[in-house]
């Protein structure tokens, strides 16, 4: 972890898989994750609703496909993108930079704790960002702080896990029947803002109104064919590998091996995803 980057406390172990291994896989694959989460980006731009001038904070921006999208519509305003993971931000900056986009910025940040201006932003975006925090009331203060009143804050976040088959099956089969327990409900990770009631909650006590929650589905591409994607998945959960002997991690890699196999189409691998479409506007 680089020395430069403040986090909570609680956010530590956050901060050494982001800007670690973990980060720099997603860097690494970066046009892969974008392409995986496409059929999202239509929606969350269009329920952001960038205006020319708006002033706009992308939290847990990764490779910034998202940021720069929405510095496109802000012409005339400017657009910082926040993560944890150097690797991915120096992907988000060339992107940018290739793109010719002159009114954005990325730095790495802890969105929970980083000072940022406050009502310095018009818009808060978070395309599959905010499921991280450790402290989720303590991350939408901090957001809140830094929205204007009469601004907005637009997430996309996952459903529960039970209606995500891409996690059932590919957990599952790197899992080689072993009962892997969940983790804490609200604990950091993909599902930790599942629930609508929890989130309301969370929103409503850190300044916002009450959230408008859509929800929407869309399938997510693994890779062009099943060995393609067999290649991506095994290095993306190869740490549930580590404990494993010989054979049994044999039967995890053919297990993966048989559901992506199962679901290649002519457009590729794909599973079907849900998530939830929140909007909230700050008090």
């Amino acid at each position: 972890m680089t020395g430069t980057l403040q986090v909570d406390p609680s956010n530590a172990e956050q901060a050494r898989a982001w800007d670690g291994d973990e980060g720099t896989y997603w860097a690494e694959h970066a046009d892969r994750f974008d392409r995986s989460l496409r059929g999202y980006r239509a929606p969350l731009l269009e329920a952001a609703a960038v205006r020319p001038a708006d002033r706009v904070l992308d939290v847990g921006c990764g490779a910034g496909e998202i940021t720069c999208e929405v510095a496109r519509r802000a012409a005339t305003g400017r657009v910082l993108g926040v993560d944890l993971s150097a690797a991915l931000l120096r992907v988000a900056r060339g992107r940018a930079a290739e793109q010719g986009l002159g009114r954005v910025g990325f730095e790495q940040a802890d969105a929970q704790i980083h000072p940022f201006p406050a009502g310095g932003f018009d818009l808060a975006v978070s395309r599959t960002g905010t499921m991280f925090f450790a402290d989720h009331a303590a991350a939408f203060r901090n957001i809140a702080r830094a929205v204007r009143p009469g601004g907005r804050f637009v997430q996309l976040v996952w459903q529960p896990r039970s209606l995500n088959a891409w996690f059932l099956a590919l957990t599952t089969a790197m899992a080689a029947g072993r009962d892997l327990p969940a983790p804490p409900p609200g604990a950091p990770g993909p599902f930790s803002l599942s629930d609508p009631d929890r989130v309301r909650g969370l929103l409503a006590g850190a300044g916002f109104t009450e959230p408008h929650v859509e929800p929407l589905t869309a399938p997510m591409r693994f890779g062009a064919d099943a060995e393609d994607a067999h290649r991506f998945v095994s290095g993306l959960l190869g740490w549930m590998l580590a404990d494993l002997d010989g054979a049994r991690r044999a039967r995890a890699l053919d297990d993966l091996r048989t559901t992506l196999r199962a679901h290649e189409t002519a457009d590729g691998v794909l599973y079907p995803s849900a998530t939830w479409l929140i909007t909230a506007a700050r008090v």
